[in-house]
């Protein structure tokens, strides 16, 4: 099973066309099985399509863009989670190649205004995969310090709705260094999670933001935030970043993250 997370930072990139190519161009190539993206960004005055999807809706411009390569596989979840930029309606999307069993979109913020930019909603899609059902989640976390939403609350949220589930994976951009002990990442693993990037037998240094970006104001050092979690432990063949200049282009503010792993076996 192949699966990639990336913060897309959509609609505010430089040449962003050329860069949504780039992103299906190797979708098609590498053929993943789920992909979870972040910052998946709509114009407020854009045209709605379907249930609340606009048509400059970036995962619905994406998955666009692969059926031009004759790819339509695809299939997308959406919501939205708060306003960004005062223009944009800023969400979370799962595009999978697999039948979806059901979806679902949850706060894990106090806050349930979508006025207030650091109200966090959380993605999620139940797929079939070789007879067995697997949960995915996109999820866009804030940060160790917030004093207004409690980065503690916000995984205690995801993880009592992630644990409804047998088998699920929390891929996405955690906003907390995996260098920095006893914060963010080490909370995470106290939930019993594991590090698909620990357990793969092939690795690179995993950094997935690298200096000065929107809220790692001042950083001067490569950080590890975006990961893929599962509650089970699985052979992990390899975790490797991607969009990074050395595994194909750069495409957003943070670098992408890809696995492949064994899927758990059906029941028997």
């Amino acid at each position: 099973m192949k699966l990639l997370t990336l913060n897309c930072h959509s609609w505010q990139e430089e040449n962003q066309w050329e860069k949504i190519r780039t992103i299906a161009q190797v979708i098609d190539e590498n053929d993943y099985d789920v992909i979870a993206l972040q910052e998946v960004s709509q114009h407020v005055d854009s045209t709605e399509l379907y249930g609340g999807v606009k048509d400059d809706n970036f995962a619905y411009v994406l998955v666009e863009e692969l059926k031009k390569r004759g790819n339509d596989r695809y299939s997308m979840v959406w919501d939205v989670a708060h306003l960004g930029y005062d223009v944009y309606e800023e969400g979370l999307a799962i595009l999978t190649k697999h039948p979806v069993v059901s979806t679902e979109s949850f706060y894990i913020t106090k806050s349930e205004d979508t006025s207030f930019w650091k109200t966090r909603k959380v993605v999620g899609a139940t797929i079939r995969y070789l007879e067995k059902e697997m949960t995915f989640y996109s999820c866009h976390l804030g940060w160790w310090d917030d004093e207004e939403e409690s980065y503690k609350d916000q995984v205690d949220r995801l993880v009592k709705k992630a644990g409804n589930h047998e088998v699920y994976f929390l891929l996405g951009d955690f906003n907390n260094d995996a260098g920095k002990e006893g914060e963010g990442y080490d909370y995470l693993l106290s939930k019993e999670l594991v590090d698909t990037y620990t357990l793969a037998m092939a690795t690179d240094d995993g950094t997935t933001v690298v200096g000065d970006i929107a809220g790692w104001d001042g950083n001067e050092k490569g950080l590890r935030i975006d990961y893929i979690f599962s509650n089970i432990s699985l052979p992990v063949h390899g975790s490797n970043v991607i969009f990074n200049s050395k595994n194909k282009p750069v495409v957003s503010d943070h670098f992408g993250v890809e696995v492949i792993l064994e899927s758990p076996l059906p029941k028997s």
